[in-house]
């Protein structure tokens, strides 16, 4: 092996890429309006809900839970008929309509337990499934309001104080933006070189290499790192510019060793992409296999939803993947300031799924120079 081939070919992959605006418009959109957009429009926030209400009692009640919706959950409740209110659905006009029926004080203040009936459009899935439980949730605190008020019910037993630990706000911004990031990396690695692999396939390039002294290990290895740097200046950037800077979430932990568990993930991932590019015969085909690795790789990670809730043989087999890894320590330094000390099981399984994907994917490119 020469140092100097692999520098010198890795240069070569730089100024391929920087000839290809369209993969730099993506790097550039991947790691910036992507991540800014996503963390801000992240699916599982209520906004500006619409909600329509029946008000049937036409009590001081009723009109303490009507003026309990207001922005920016929900919009202005819109007072409507009996009649209208399916009509509404129908036309997919409102996403909830609250009926609230005759003589619901008088019942409350009498001890019986009269019922409010909610109607939710389910096709609007997430509002839908999270606005029933902000609602339920608004209509019991103002009964239970006003119930203390008229009957002077003592406080509860218990008084559960919330306190939430690395997002006390509660702010879904911090955990999509991050995750976005994440998820970038992993993305762009794979595309990256998995795109100038094929792009020497296409060119014709690959066999003027073949007759250069250089060797399979060399060629690969050059490509690995060229598009692993771009890939981590770019999230680098991102982290620094974007998340911390633009948006305002705050780092807990060192950045330093983010990017050093970076480097591990991409090394993994190139080599992912390099095994995917000697088997697909074009780039239409690896835009195929992309969809087949991509999507397990992200939705499986335990980035989106905890690996806890996933069955045990899902969480064995993704045991396996680099980014399963990689999300448990970006999570673990970056939201809740964990040291090496704590992460560096991460960090050598990280190495160990690189290099055995190193090695599969130096076998599968020997066999695809041939």
């Amino acid at each position: 092996m020469h140092a100097a081939n692999i520098l010198r070919l890795g240069i070569k992959e730089l100024w391929g890429l920087a000839r290809d605006p369209l993969m730099l418009v993506l790097i550039v959109y991947s790691f910036t309006l992507s991540i800014y957009t996503a963390s801000k429009a992240m699916p599982e926030t209520l906004n500006k809900a619409v909600i329509s209400v029946v008000d049937e009692d036409q009590s001081p009640i009723s009109s303490r839970i009507i003026t309990a919706f207001y922005p920016p959950y929900f919009v202005v409740p819109r007072l409507i008929s009996l009649q209208e209110m399916d009509d509404r659905m129908d036309a997919g006009l409102d996403t909830f309509a609250l009926d609230i029926p005759p003589n619901f004080q008088r019942d409350l203040l009498a001890g019986r337990t009269p019922t409010i009936q909610l109607n939710v459009d389910a096709t609007r899935m997430t509002q839908a499934f999270n606005g029933a439980g902000y609602i339920q949730s608004i209509v019991s605190g103002e009964v239970a309001k006003f119930l203390d008020r008229y009957r002077g019910v003592s406080a509860p037993p218990v008084d559960l104080v919330l306190r939430a630990r690395f997002n006390q706000e509660l702010n879904k911004e911090w955990f999509g933006s991050i995750n976005n990031v994440i998820s970038a990396i992993t993305m762009l690695s794979i595309i990256l070189t998995g795109a100038a692999l094929i792009r020497e396939r296409e060119h014709g390039t690959i066999e003027h290499l073949l007759v250069m002294p250089v060797t399979p290990f060399e060629i690969m290895l050059s490509k690995v790192w060229s598009m692993g740097v771009v890939v981590l200046l770019a999230s680098t950037f991102s982290l620094v510019c974007v998340v911390q800077a633009l948006l305002g979430v705050p780092i807990q932990g060192s950045i330093t060793l983010f990017v050093l568990g970076a480097v591990l993930q991409i090394f993994a991932t190139t080599c992912m992409g390099i095994f995917l590019a000697t088997v697909a015969g074009s780039m239409p085909q690896f835009g195929l296999l992309l969809m087949l690795v991509l999507l397990p790789l992200q939705m499986l990670s335990g980035a989106i939803t905890p690996r806890e809730s996933m069955p045990e043989i899902i969480q064995t087999i993704m045991l396996a993947a680099p980014n399963t890894h990689f999300v448990i320590l970006a999570q673990s330094v970056l939201f809740r300031g964990a040291g090496l000390d704590i992460v560096w099981p991460q960090l050598l399984t990280l190495l160990a799924i690189g290099s055995a994907l190193f090695y599969l994917s130096l076998r599968r490119f020997r066999q695809f120079l041939r």
